[in-house]
C-alpha cells in the first residue's frame, strides 16, 4: 500500500465468467429504465418510442454481490423489490457506436436482479428528485456469472422468467424490450465513452413485486442460466 494513501484503497469488484477461471473486472453499472411497456404500465406511466428515449440510473460497482448470495434485508424500506433483467457485459471501448456496430462491442451477458427500495424510489419520483435512495444501496445489484458472446451468441430474444418461493412472479420473451441491446449501446455511448467492464441491465419486465426476510428468488434467462438470491 502506497504510503501517501490516507486509508487502503478498495480493491476491484470481479465478476465471474462462466466456464472460466478469469474473472470480469467491473466498472461501471447502468440500468435502463421502462423498458417494457408492460413494467411502464404497472409503475403508472406510458412510455412512447416515437417521441421518447431511453433514460438511465446507475448504480455503484461496490453495490454487485454474486447470484447465490444471501443478503440482508436493506435500512429504511417496508417495501423492497425483486427486477430481473438481462445484463449485457462491455468488453471493448467506443463511443458514439452505431446500432449496427454495437455487438462487437459486447463481452457477453448474464442474468441480474436490480433489487429496489420501491418506496424511496416511489418518494422520489413524487417530488422530481433523483432515485439514488431507492436503487444505488449495498447489495442491491445481482448478477449471474458472465456468458462470453462466443459461447452464447448475439442475444435478441429468449424467455426471461423469476420466481419468488417457486412461484413464477415474472415471465416474458427478450423481444419485448422496447429498445433493443444496439439501439441501448447506440444511445448510452452518446453520453459516455463506454469502456470494458462496464454492465448495461437492460430493464424490466411486468410483475415486480415486494419480498420479505426468509424469501428466496430464482431467476433464469433462456441460453444463459440461472440466478438466485436469499433475503435474510
Amino acid at each position: 500500500m502506497s504510503a501517501n494513501l490516507l486509508f487502503p484503497a478498495p480493491g476491484p469488484v470481479l465478476a465471474a465468467i462462466a466456464g472460466s477461471d478469469r474473472q470480469y473486472p467491473v466498472n461501471r453499472i447502468f440500468c435502463v429504465g421502462r423498458n417494457y411497456h408492460a413494467h411502464a404500465a404497472e409503475m403508472g406511466v406510458a412510455v412512447d418510442k416515437s417521441t421518447q428515449e431511453p433514460f438511465y440510473f446507475t448504480k455503484h460497482a461496490g453495490a454487485l454481490v454474486p447470484g447465490g448470495s444471501t443478503v440482508a434485508y436493506p435500512p429504511q424500506t417496508a417495501n423492497y423489490h425483486y427486477e430481473m433483467e438481462l445484463v449485457v457485459a462491455i468488453g471493448k471501448a467506443g463511443f458514439e457506436i452505431s446500432a449496427a456496430a454495437a455487438d462487437d462491442h459486447v463481452f457477453g451477458y448474464a442474468c441480474g436482479l436490480d433489487m429496489t427500495r420501491r418506496d424511496l424510489q416511489l418518494k422520489a419520483r413524487e417530488v422530481g428528485r433523483p432515485w439514488d435512495l431507492g436503487k444505488d444501496f449495498e447489495e442491491s445489484a445481482i448478477l449471474s456469472p458472465i456468458v462470453p458472446k462466443a459461447t452464447s451468441g448475439v442475444i435478441s430474444h429468449g424467455r426471461l422468467a423469476l420466481s419468488v418461493n417457486g412461484k413464477i412472479r415474472q415471465e416474458t420473451d427478450l423481444d419485448k424490450l422496447i429498445w433493443s441491446i444496439p439501439e441501448i449501446i447506440e444511445h448510452l455511448s452518446r453520453f459516455y465513452h463506454l469502456q470494458p467492464g462496464d454492465l448495461i441491465y437492460t430493464g424490466t419486465p411486468e410483475g415486480v413485486g415486494p419480498v420479505v426476510a426468509g424469501d428466496r428468488i430464482e431467476g433464469e434467462i433462456e441460453g444463459l442460466g440461472t440466478i438466485s438470491l436469499t433475503v435474510k
